[in-house]
């Protein structure tokens, strides 16, 4: 540590408090009697002696980087394995990107930018607050001139976001980990550092099996609220899961720097709602880098570190495989936590899956041999080894990832039989099993490319865990009919998946694909009936995903159909118009729980089909955009209904991919909603398009495109016939013939917009 004289110390402090010389922001040394001490100072830019001084006094920065060979001195008492958890766009990819920045894993230059620009504390940001509000746009402004000599840096807060989609929306799809290095009091190792091994996890409801799979590998978990939006739908959906796995929560608001930002308010209303020491809620923001270096010592100090096995006797390898994803150069790519022993190139590697229902473990029939393995940073950094308490990557040969599920457990082939025979420890995880909540079919744009698109759709599959592919509709009269030809029948966890899932589809295979109307399963349960009987030995109740399999008119049946528990968070004036949506959706049990003085929770039971078709835009369009809401399961999960199936038949040609199930009360209204819809969006032909919704065996609505129409009775512009109306009529009976042989034979063409307008029919 230097000491200053006091002549330096006087030019450059700007006052004295308690006997102690302190400035505002950044860290310095400074002489009190005989020691020398570390205090926040705001550097004085007017004199070059406070500036050189500050200069030379600033700490020493460690980074991951410069230290790969000497990682294995950490113990696993120095090990601290976190994930960031929120609602979506709550800034969780951002507060990773500005952790690594902070760390050094971006470079020494961008370290030390962080350092000086984001020593402020949530203590300090405290005493100033009003005064950083009110003058946000000024201080932003001195803060881009002291830091000129970093323009060079191209600010990246989204570096966990490795897809094309993820950068394009703002979102996060899938989850991704990075190591870090960091100098702490309370590691115990002789170097003073602490491994730190971070997952970024999605917010999106859709993918809350990212989210399960992110919390199965850490001991804790920084939830984040935002400052201006407050406590949001999903932010109670990921805390549940985080309380459930007994995840040690660290919570912290961010954006506190927006002039719009309530960070008072919020604080109080997260205390309240999850019983949290308002103390402890930490304020920061990635923008301005206020509040990183807390959260970094709030995870040293409040996470625990992982606990050795119990069997541990430092040379059995058991590495627990937490994700898995294919690179078409490289296979399959696993990342992995070593919980015991050592992992190195070349070794040769066997897979077991823990027992999780008593059944045993289960030892994969193949064996591997470890091709490549280093640390994510987040680039992937070659080491050619792992030790205990590491989390990296894995290169060994598979093609599959479904050969290493996460959960599973690499371990050495040489002693895998020792591991088994001797019934060694072997941690699993919750089960990671999803159920796809919707189903929908997918067809190619052209009826050659099925077998293209069917390659495609298994590729994206070895990466996105969430889709289900269940079976292949080959022929015309299961695949879409006339209109569409062969496709798959896939299974998503939600519209937003939906979305994605076409989207990565163009942007990674340059393959456009139509993907039909979601649909929800409905369980049937036939009654007996005299005229229509069940065959011998089929089944008296019955899960229909494809509306297809439903029930010819005729059959006595009941309906149950999936019911969810909506969670909506909205301001307290829109009260009226959400339990009015609510109604209109066929809600339930609606219930109301003030979270602050201007947020209101609405708890209801509504159907699942109801839900996903167009009740997110609804709900935005009611609350002006302030509303969101989160979905689980409700008890009970199924309920009965009066149900109806709505067929759309074009030229009498029955398209079942735009069939859709509604209350029976609604049905011609929203039958009258599709069709004039399909009117707008399907393309006009040679002949006229005839477009009918049938319920019941009954046309309940109808509407017509009309027919492009040559002028026949003008050639060369003059009138056919002169004044003899039988000519006239001769030509207009031929063209209606032509047009009614075109309307036998021609084929329209579905588009994704055609498709579109069955999911919104209100």
């Amino acid at each position: 540590m230097l000491a200053a004289s006091a002549s330096q110390i006087s030019r450059c402090t700007l006052g004295s408090i308690g006997g102690r010389i302190r400035c505002k922001t950044r860290i310095c040394f400074v002489a009190i009697g005989s020691n020398c001490q570390p205090h926040r100072h705001q550097v004085c830019y007017q004199h070059p002696l406070c500036r050189n001084f500050s200069t030379k006094e600033t700490p020493q920065l460690v980074s991951i980087t410069d230290h790969l060979d000497e990682l294995h001195k950490i113990p696993l008492a120095d090990v601290r394995n976190f994930c960031i958890i929120a609602h979506v766009d709550h800034g969780k990819s951002s507060l990773a990107s500005r952790l690594l920045e902070y760390t050094g894993n971006l470079g020494h230059e961008r370290q030390a930018t962080a350092h000086q620009l984001g020593e402020k504390t949530t203590s300090e940001y405290n005493q100033d607050e009003t005064l950083a509000i009110t003058s946000n746009n000024t201080a932003s402004k001195e803060r881009a001139t002291k830091s000129s000599k970093h323009k060079e840096i191209k600010e990246e807060i989204t570096l966990l976001d490795t897809l094309k989609v993820e950068r394009e929306r703002g979102i996060t799809v899938k989850a991704s980990a990075a190591s870090m290095l960091y100098k702490h009091p309370c590691a115990t190792n002789e170097h003073g550092w602490i491994l730190l091994n971070m997952v970024d996890t999605p917010g999106h409801a859709d993918f809350g099996v990212e989210v399960s799979k992110s919390l199965s590998s850490i001991e804790g978990a920084v939830l984040l609220f935002d400052s201006v939006q407050g406590v949001q739908a999903q932010t109670l959906s990921v805390y549940d899961k985080a309380r459930a796995l007994g995840k040690q929560i660290l919570p912290a608001l961010t954006k506190i720097d927006i002039p719009s930002a309530r960070p008072l308010e919020v604080a109080l209303a997260v205390s309240d709602l999850f019983a949290f020491d308002p103390d402890t809620i930490m304020k920061t923001s990635a923008r301005n880098r206020i509040g990183v270096r807390e959260v970094l010592d709030s995870v040293c100090e409040n996470v625990p570190p992982p606990s050795p096995l119990s069997d541990d006797d430092g040379n059995m390898l058991r590495a627990k495989v937490i994700d898995s994803w294919f690179e078409p150069r490289r296979g399959v790519v696993c990342l992995v936590r070593l919980l015991s022993g050592t992992l190195s190139e070349n070794d040769r590697i066997s897979i077991v899956e823990p027992s999780i229902d008593g059944t045993g473990p289960k030892v994969g029939k193949d064996t591997y041999s470890v091709q490549e393995i280093g640390l994510v940073m987040p680039d992937r950094i070659r080491t050619g080894k792992l030790d205990v308490g590491q989390m990296g990557y894995v290169v060994a040969g598979l093609r599959d990832p479904r050969e290493a599920r996460p959960g599973s457990i690499m371990s050495l082939q040489k002693t895998m039989q020792t591991l088994i025979s001797n019934q060694m420890e072997l941690p699993s995880s919750a089960a990671l099993t999803h159920q796809s909540v919707l189903y929908a079919s997918v067809h190619p744009m052209e009826g050659d490319g099925f077998d293209e698109m069917h390659a495609a759709v298994n590729r994206l599959a070895l990466n996105d865990t969430g889709l289900e592919i269940h079976q292949t509709a080959g022929s015309s009269n299961n695949g879409g009919g006339p209109f569409l030809g062969p496709g798959l029948r896939v299974g998503f966890q939600g519209l937003l998946h939906v979305e994605v899932f076409r989207q990565r589809l163009l942007d990674e295979f340059d393959l456009e694909a139509i993907v039909t109307p979601p649909k929800v399963p409905y369980r049937i349960q036939y009654l007996e009936s005299k005229n229509y009987k069940r065959p011998p030995g089929a089944p008296m109740e019955e899960v229909i995903e494809d509306l297809a399999d439903w029930p010819a008119q005729g059959h006595r049946f009941k309906v149950l159909e999936p019911m969810v528990d909506v969670r909506i968070l909205a301001p307290m004036e829109y009260a009226g118009s959400i339990m009015e949506l609510t109604k209109r959706k066929r809600g339930k049990g609606m219930q109301t729980k003030p979270i602050d003085e201007n947020i209101w929770l609405f708890t209801a039971a509504m159907p699942w089909a109801d839900v996903v078709t167009d009740f997110h835009d609804d709900l935005k369009s009611t609350t002006a955009g302030y509303a969101s809401f989160d979905v689980s399961e409700a008890d009970p999960p199924q309920q009965e209904a009066d149900l109806v199936k709505v067929e759309l038949l074009l030229n009498s040609e029955v398209v079942d991919p735009l069939a859709f199930v509604c209350h029976r009360d609604v049905a011609q209204s929203q039958a009258r909603v599709v069709c004039q819809k399909l009117q707008e969006v399907l393309p006009r032909q040679q002949f006229v398009t005839v477009i009918q919704a049938k319920a019941d065996g009954k046309i309940i609505a109808s509407s017509r495109i009309k027919a492009y129409r040559k002028d026949v009775l003008t050639k060369a512009g003059k009138t056919v016939g002169g004044g003899d109306i039988t000519r006239k009529r001769k030509l207009l009976e031929k063209q209606k013939k032509g047009k009614k042989r075109q309307q036998a034979t021609g084929k329209v063409q579905l588009s994704q917009a055609a498709f579109n307008s069955v999911i919104s029919r209100s």
